[in-house]
């Protein structure tokens, strides 16, 4: 307890408490409405507000003569819902698509927003490096007195929009989930999907308002995007994309701080660099999208499909010249001489469906079974598109190459009895029965994809 004490009581201690609860308060209300912005498509859109909302601070602070939160907040509020419908009216008049137009439309007034700090900076307390990077280092020493207690100004401002944001996806969650997914079928289900948008164009200015001064733009916007956008590599599923949004964006405050104490950088930047790493990450490693694992899941069905090539090719040369095998540059001959060959006959031996008897490769009882499936399934196909689909004998095989080994079980009895086990192919070759030779159930068909 008193290790505990005295590190709470630690000056350094608190002030990394305090930035990593700052910049983690920031994240996780970016993510949320984030989340929605990338599954309607509208990252940019984001991206466009976060921006715009610059010149909306500025000219809030020469119409009202203040830097109150209520100014800067109505300011930032009404840009962001004036750059939204802006980038509309340009994408609908001005015959540009709408990336385009909310390209042109950001990049425009985000530099007027920097003109205009630049030409009034003796009267506007804002810096440039201020909003593009944020002052999260010197944020214990921007403080208000909350029911008598000093607290950190960035987290009174940035709480409350959090918990507005978490409220604002509860309530109306049927309603988001419904207008994220198809808009149109939302405005026909009596649901105001315009309205729904306009209110998280609010959500999105008034996040990024009060995120401004404390992160910048550049984490601003990073964590508009990057944690929903890996999250939604990672699952179909909105409940569990928005809370893993927002886990990453806690993760990346945590180790965003870390890292840049360790490299003595921006500590906005390097959390944002934290973000992009995950998505990263994300990218490669996704289980479904990843390039990595999807990479990965290719070359196994290449090898599969190779080494079923090779059982196929022993199999019909059992059929001709009986059980005594064949010479592997035979085998390379037909099926190519590809290094996705040798690669399969060591995983072909692995499973034990082949073994070397000489120079010869021949199968073994589970090999001739696997073969034997893949034989049936190919001779169903061709013979089902000559008597069904009409085409030529000499047209088919090629086709029947392919699907054999994609043709599932319960397809391959659909086939068989659509066709009334007919028991030769096309070309007068026998088709095999399922389970015919084995001794052995079917099953667990030894093919099934």
């Amino acid at each position: 307890m008193e290790l505990l004490s005295s590190l709470i009581a630690d000056r350094n201690f608190q002030w990394a408490m305090t930035v990593i609860g700052i910049a983690a308060a920031s994240n996780v209300a970016c993510a949320l409405v984030g989340s929605y912005l990338v599954l309607r498509r509208m990252s940019l859109l984001g991206d466009a507000i976060a921006h715009a909302v610059l010149p909306g601070i500025v000219l809030a602070y020469l119409f009202s003569g203040t830097l109150s939160l209520p100014a800067l907040y109505t300011g930032a509020v009404l840009m962001g819902v004036f750059t939204a419908a802006l980038a509309q009216i340009v994408h609908r008049i001005g015959g540009v698509s709408e990336d385009a137009s909310m390209g042109v439309v950001y990049t425009s007034l985000f530099a007027l927003g920097v003109v205009l700090i630049k030409f009034y900076a003796a009267y506007v307390d804002l810096d440039p490096d201020c909003v593009l990077s944020g002052l999260l280092e010197l944020a214990d020493d921007n403080v208000v007195v909350v029911a008598g207690v000093e607290l950190p100004r960035a987290l009174v401002t940035l709480v409350p929009v959090l918990v507005v944001n978490v409220g604002f996806v509860v309530i109306f969650w049927k309603e988001l989930l419904v207008a994220a997914f198809d808009p149109a079928f939302a405005t026909a289900a009596g649901f105001r999907a315009e309205i729904l948008h306009y209110a998280l164009m609010i959500l999105v200015a008034l996040t990024t308002v009060a995120a401004f001064e404390q992160v910048g733009s550049i984490l601003v916007v990073a964590m508009l995007v990057a944690p929903a956008a890996a999250a939604h590599l990672l699952t179909p599923r909105l409940r569990t994309m928005i809370l893993l949004g927002s886990f990453f964006g806690v993760v990346s405050a945590v180790g965003g701080f870390f890292l840049a104490l360790w490299w003595d950088v921006n500590i906005a930047g390097a959390m944002t660099l934290v973000i992009g790493a995950i998505y990263c990450a994300a990218a490669l490693f996704s289980p479904h999208h990843g390039i990595i694992t999807r990479g990965m899941r290719l070359g196994t069905i290449r090898l599969r499909i190779a080494g079923e090539d090779i059982l196929s090719t022993l199999f019909r040369h059992e059929e001709t010249f009986g059980p005594q095998g064949m010479a592997w540059e035979e085998i390379k001959q037909r099926s190519g001489a590809l290094w996705i060959n040798r690669m399969a006959l060591m995983w072909l031996q692995a499973r034990g469906l082949v073994r070397w008897s000489g120079n010869n490769l021949i199968l073994l009882p589970a090999g001739r079974g696997y073969a034997r499936e893949l034989i049936r399934a190919h001779r169903l196909w061709e013979t089902y598109q000559v008597l069904e689909l009409g085409r030529e004998s000499a047209r088919v095989h090629d086709s029947a190459e392919r699907v054999e080994h994609f043709l599932a079980p319960a397809l391959r009895k659909e086939l068989e009895s659509a066709l009334g086990y007919v028991r030769s192919d096309p070309h007068g070759r026998h088709i095999p029965r399922a389970g015919e030779g084995t001794g052995q159930s079917t099953a667990k068909d030894p093919i099934e994809p």
